[in-house]
């Protein structure tokens, strides 16, 4: 799986829209539910070469998660911004 990328800033980040990062990270819906589901985040923080991906998803799950339901759906993906900014090496623009 390729990145969607816009461009890379000068501290070595891919830069995407909101959108754009939805999109790459529903490449991970193994299940095809609509929702990112911590093994499937975990997925994505591996293929960006992230050591520690069953921890770091763990994170971002609890980070983003607002209802606590245990998954990332359509509504909770802005809260991911942070977490794809210090785990994936992603900035996300547009929000």
């Amino acid at each position: 799986m390729a990145f969607i990328q816009r461009g890379v800033v000068s501290d070595g980040k891919r830069v995407m829209s909101l959108e754009e990062f939805k999109r790459w990270l529903m490449r991970f819906d193994s299940n095809g539910d609509g929702r990112i589901s911590h093994s499937e985040l975990r997925e994505a923080v591996r293929l960006c070469g992230g050591l520690f991906a069953s921890w770091k998803s763990k994170r971002g799950i609890k980070s983003a998660d607002s209802d606590h339901n245990g998954f990332i759906d359509d509504n909770e993906f802005r809260n991911l911004a942070h977490f794809a900014d210090k785990y994936l090496n992603i900035r996300i623009t547009k929000f």
